[in-house]
């Protein structure tokens, strides 16, 4: 479905990223993966996914936090792949604090690869969008990004600002060929959400596991987690033509959270 379309995924080597990335793959796209750490098992895992269809998979290691490197990372799209189809914005960090006690550093740094980053690729490949009067942007945001949780205010900040950048774009590509949406995921077991789960279970002196479900049972009704599958597949639908009048939604896959 997606052959001959090139998405690139940021922070994209674990996580619910490579997950979407996966998935995407296995609809035919060629794939640019972003982010820290090792590439080769990553693009080894989406490579594989994609066999069928024989997709390319690239790498570019910008950092997210810094315009200059998206700049070159959109470059290396464009020069190596003939630009973005399918843009998702998934790079991501959190801290956790309450307001008094939070790290500036963390602060800017929170709300520099969480929501400056999709403004920086976003302006960068809407021309192109534009010019073949299609792409998609999908923005990776939360349930943060539609309700709010103590000790998170960057992170909520950031990911309320992806909802409605989601919107604004939105609006202003409404009448063309391409559609920009949010994704909000509840709790998907990431390596992000091990490491509050580890942390918790340490303060409390409580199994890992009780901590896993004591911290569903806060939030998300389903008392399950979402899969990074699961949100490819999401991906896949919003890339698709039965998608193509879904404009400016925040799409929540959260167990129930902001049902509540």
């Amino acid at each position: 479905m997606l052959n001959s379309k090139t998405a690139l995924v940021t922070g994209s080597t674990s996580g619910i990223g490579l997950g979407i990335a996966i998935v995407l793959a296995r609809q035919g796209a060629n794939i640019i993966l972003n982010g820290f750490g090792d590439s080769e098992a990553p693009k080894a895992e989406v490579l594989a996914a994609g066999k069928a269809h024989g997709i390319k998979v690239g790498y570019h290691g910008a950092d997210m936090s810094k315009a200059a490197e998206i700049e070159a990372l959109m470059a290396y799209a464009a020069a190596d792949f003939g630009g973005v189809d399918i843009l998702v914005n998934n790079a991501g960090i959190q801290h956790v604090a309450n307001v008094e006690d939070f790290p500036v550093a963390k602060w800017d740094a929170i709300i520099a690869i969480n929501l400056s980053s999709a403004f920086h690729t976003t302006r960068l490949a809407i021309p192109q969008m534009r010019r073949k009067n299609w792409g998609r942007v999908l923005n990776i945001a939360s349930a943060h990004g539609l309700v709010a949780s103590a000790g998170k205010s960057a992170y909520v900040a950031a990911k309320h600002g992806l909802v409605g950048f989601t919107k604004s774009i939105a609006l202003e590509t409404a009448t063309t060929g391409i559609t920009v949406n949010a994704i909000c995921p509840g709790w998907v077991l990431t390596p992000l959400v091990q490491k509050q789960i580890d942390d918790r279970s340490a303060r409390e002196g409580i199994p890992v596991l009780q901590a896993e479900k004591e911290l569903l049972g806060e939030k998300q009704p389903s008392l399950q987690f979402t899969t990074p599958e699961q949100l490819g597949e999401l991906a896949v639908f919003l890339c698709s033509d039965a998608a193509s009048n879904v404009k400016g939604q925040a799409w929540a896959m959260d167990g129930g959270w902001t049902a509540q």
